[in-house]
């Protein structure tokens, strides 16, 4: 038998650890203030799936926004933890986390651009983000309705637009044709070694099909993920802008505005028909100014590098790039009488007025595509303005 002192120190000690056992961990929830602030609700990811895209609509749209809203400015309120150690590791993870949460595609702003897409009133890539050239879309789809249009996303605009029900996305199966094409991997930057290359192809069955349906590509693969696009027989969700206008509606006239970035094709009655987001010139090699006509189109042309015009890196020679989406001037030319400007494709759609040009229009390959069955040669005149 333990002499009774021991026995009453170890059912001290007993005590003692029952106690701290039931004491909640510091990082124990329970343990946390009733006054702590309560943290920011997390941001569902979008969901980009067909049912979700076709049916999405102006409220929803509204009440995410609202919730972005919100989240954000209670992240903005919380007060930091003093005791807390930074991370810049984390930090730097959480940031890009908050970054991609904001600019991440909605399914509404995918249903509108495709919708805005189908009237002619092109966004450029339909990329389910809110930008420069979604507003200019937006406002264009005004002017072909006549109307007077401010850019801004709202109820009106939406209710007009929505009389488009059919779906705005739909399913595609890749065929074996689609894949028998020549893709060239990573397309080379300097034109000395593009200059080598058969043709200036797409990169891969992705941006292929991401161009053919005029999407963004970071999209395509949102809305289809852990899909190859390689394989036959696979089933991919896809944009389905449309067909392209008309050809019998023939242009008469195109103004190249510079102060809104965009293209606008009118025919013979002065109509709208078509209005593009458009990369015009840069302050090193503007774009002309006045009028001119078109001499004609050419498909797939090869281009010809000539650094009298301007000089791309170390290049001092002359150089003929083979043809292709990905070739400088896409896989469309329209010619100008006004020698060496004309109005071409693009092999970086996303980038359509985010970035200069050599002094030429530069619109999507689709876009480009669709207004050279337009033009009429030796017929049609052009304007820049602004």
């Amino acid at each position: 038998m333990l002499p009774r002192f021991v026995t009453a120190v170890l059912a001290a000690a007993l005590l003692s650890s029952s106690a701290l056992a039931a004491s909640p961990a510091p990082s124990d929830p329970a343990a946390v203030s009733p006054d702590a602030p309560t943290p920011p609700p997390a941001i569902a990811p979008p969901d980009l799936s067909e049912q979700a895209i076709n049916t999405a609509d102006f409220a929803g749209y509204e009440a995410r926004l609202r919730a972005k809203d919100e989240a954000a400015k209670l992240a903005a309120s919380a007060p930091a933890d003093a005791t807390a150690k930074p991370d810049p590791v984390a930090a730097t993870i959480e940031g890009d986390d908050a970054e991609k949460a904001k600019d991440a595609p909605d399914p509404f702003l995918v249903r509108v651009q495709v919708l805005l897409d189908r009237a002619h009133a092109s966004p450029g890539v339909v990329d389910g983000r809110d930008g420069g050239n979604t507003t200019k879309a937006v406002r264009s789809y005004a002017d072909l309705k006549g109307e007077k249009g401010s850019g801004a996303i709202d109820a009106g605009f939406w209710q007009a637009l929505a009389a488009d029900g059919a779906p705005a996305v739909m399913r595609y199966t890749i065929s074996d044709d689609d894949l028998r094409q020549e893709f060239i991997g990573e397309v080379p930057e300097d034109y000395a070694k593009l200059a080598k290359l058969d043709c200036a192809c797409y990169r891969d069955a992705a941006e292929m099909f991401a161009e053919r349906f005029h999407m963004d590509e970071d999209l395509l693969k949102a809305m289809n993920p852990n899909v190859d696009f390689g394989k036959a027989g696979t089933a991919i969700l896809v944009a389905d802008p449309g067909p392209d206008p008309d050809p019998a509606m023939k242009v008469a006239h195109i103004v190249v505005d510079k102060d809104r970035g965009e293209l606008f094709a009118y025919g013979e009655d002065k109509k709208l028909i078509v209005a593009y987001p458009a990369t015009i010139g840069s302050s090193d090699t503007p774009s002309p100014s006045g009028k001119m006509k078109v001499n004609g189109s050419a498909k797939n042309p090869k281009y010809e590098y000539d650094p009298k015009n301007f000089v791309q890196g170390k290049n001092r020679k002359e150089l003929t790039l083979p043809a292709g989406p990905n070739g400088p001037v896409g896989n469309v030319w329209i010619d100008l009488s006004k020698p060496t400007y004309g109005i071409h494709g693009t092999p970086e759609p996303s980038k359509i007025d985010k970035t200069n040009s050599h002094g030429c229009v530069r619109l999507t390959n689709w876009d480009a595509q669709a207004l050279s069955r337009l033009v009429q040669p030796q017929k049609t005149t052009v304007e820049f303005k602004g």
